[in-house]
């Protein structure tokens, strides 16, 4: 009886994430309250503080209080910090303080490493994390060093800490950098900055798994004469890189033709800046944060595409929000087989199992709905714009972190709304609802007969 009990009280891996990254924000909100993490000394708003430390641990990029001006370069730290730690994880941030400690890793641990990072095995998984985060600090040094440059030219050696910060923000598709209150706005012509930028946000984006999978095809293809690269990948790496490629090219094209003529955006550009600025447009909306160009000057047809990439997001298993590239794809390739009359959903040569496509369609569904409560909250309480408020709410949810300059208006409910919109969409909305249905039973179907129903 007393080991059923126990075990009743143990926490799923669920309730240890959403847990974990409540913590991190809680500590946050603490430290940035202090007067030594303003630049003016002074006591910060605790609802101030409470959404920095939400956006930052769940990597968003909101903010109702400038990162550069407000904050001490100790605020400044302790920030970045956090978006370290939001973009890594409660589960590889942990791992990493026990290796670090020397202490052993235990059965339970391994456990949650895997079911983190949604594995079908426990082979391997210290080795993973440590791949990881080794990976992690070897990309964001490059970055770093590609930056300072271009930053230390402008902001002398406080350049240094902007292009550490930048690198970090990038990679952990944060979006917040401490260069001013206009993000890259200054930068837009900036072939470094620009591609740098995309460059990280990229690598974040596409998740830590499809990184080891290239470089395995990439060493059998050294060893192997007619070895075909994408060939040799697995099935989520072909569906992840295939998927990530066609939204930014589209997205691209569609900010390119909707804003060619637009004055307030790319008019007055030169035509190779048209293209930089449309392909940087494309890559931040799904999940980064950062802007070239501020969201409230583009037309409402390019505002309608930014929605959609903000939905869809990154790819699992990496830094990024949203619903992620490989569920869209799969309930994309769902419907084809449907058309198709196929009983199966196909790609690559490859079935796709029901399970998934049914886990693909809850998150949809929670996500979407999610977004739904939030934006209704916000409308009520702040009376504020309809696409200003759809576009912050989405923003939120799939942690992007891009406003069209609703942010700042916020009165301390709308911020608290915000904030747990963007704690919501980092742990995820089917996170969220399996962590309060913890101790429900597993369903095994057939308790009823089946009935007929009409569907179309």
């Amino acid at each position: 009886m007393r080991g059923i009990l126990r075990r009743k009280k143990e926490l799923t891996t669920t309730q240890i994430i959403a847990f974990g990254f409540l913590g991190a924000i809680l500590l946050g909100t603490a430290v940035l309250m202090l007067p030594v993490s303003s630049a003016d000394g002074t006591w910060t708003n605790p609802v101030d503080a409470l959404f920095t430390a939400t956006t930052s641990v769940c990597v968003t990029g909101l903010t109702t209080v400038s990162t550069a001006g407000h904050w001490s370069l100790f605020g400044q730290i302790a920030i970045i910090l956090l978006v370290q730690f939001g973009g890594l994880g409660i589960v590889t941030f942990t791992t990493v303080i026990l290796l670090a400690a020397s202490k052993r890793i235990t059965l339970k641990e391994r456990l949650l490493i895997r079911d983190a990072y949604n594995l079908n095995s426990l082979n391997g998984l210290v080795k993973l994390t440590k791949k990881i985060v080794k990976g992690t600090l070897i990309v964001e040094a490059v970055g770093a060093l590609l930056y300072m440059p271009v930053f230390v030219k402008d902001k002398g050696f406080f350049g240094i800490f902007a292009a550490i910060f930048n690198s970090i923000s990038a990679f952990c598709n944060a979006g917040m950098d401490v260069l001013g209150d206009t993000s890259l706005y200054e930068y837009r012509g900036n072939i470094i900055v620009n591609f740098t930028t995309m460059f990280l946000i990229i690598m974040g984006g596409i998740g830590f798994y499809v990184w080891w999978d290239i470089i395995k095809a990439g060493k059998k293809k050294m060893s192997a004469k007619n070895f075909r690269f994408f060939r040799g990948l697995e099935l989520h790496t072909k569906l992840v890189l295939s998927v990530t490629l066609i939204l930014i090219a589209g997205g691209a094209v569609l900010y390119f033709i909707l804003e060619y003529n637009n004055s307030q955006t790319f008019g007055e550009m030169s035509f190779f800046n048209k293209v930089q600025a449309s392909v940087f447009q494309s890559v931040t909306t799904r999940t980064a944060g950062f802007f070239t160009v501020p969201q409230q000057n583009f037309t409402d047809a390019s505002s309608f595409v930014s929605l959609i990439l903000m939905f869809i997001g990154g790819s699992p298993s990496g830094t990024a929000g949203g619903v992620k590239t490989v569920t869209v794809a799969m309930l994309f390739l769902t419907v084809v087989a449907i058309i198709k009359n196929r009983e199966e959903t196909e790609v690559f040569g490859r079935s796709i199992s029901s399970s998934d496509v049914r886990k693909g369609i809850a998150v949809i569904f929670v996500s979407f709905g999610a977004m739904i409560v939030s934006m209704a909250a916000l409308s009520f309480t702040q009376g504020t714009d309809f696409l200003d408020t759809l576009y912050e709410t989405m923003s939120a949810i799939a942690t992007v972190g891009l406003t069209r300059g609703l942010t700042g208006q916020l009165d301390d409910v709308g911020k608290i709304i915000v904030a747990l919109t963007m704690y919501i969409g980092r742990i995820g909305p089917i996170s969220l609802a399996l962590f309060f249905n913890a101790g429900a039973g597993k369903e095994t179907g057939g308790r009823y007969p089946k009935g007929k129903i009409m569907v179309g």
